[in-house]
């Protein structure tokens, strides 16, 4: 699945206790790019794809799953 909101971005955030600076610094992108990324609520993220792909690899390495099935959503992922 895939990360497609500012809602979902900043509900990934949430979930581990992640604040954007450290998210940022995690997926190699500036502050700001973070503070886009959510402004856009929920909306499609606009940005481009291989900095999306940035910031969703960085919090799938903290243990987050993301979920697309009827709405965006978020979920920490269960150890198996």
């Amino acid at each position: 699945m895939s990360l497609t909101t500012g809602n979902q971005l900043r509900a990934a955030r949430a979930l581990i206790g992640q604040d954007q600076t450290v998210t940022a610094e995690l997926a190699g992108v500036d502050v700001n790019t973070i503070r886009s990324m959510e402004a856009s609520n929920a909306g499609p993220l606009k940005g481009r794809f291989e900095t999306v792909a940035k910031v969703q690899a960085a919090l799938e390495k903290a243990g987050i799953e993301f979920l697309n099935s009827d709405a965006p959503g978020v979920r920490l992922r269960g150890k198996t």
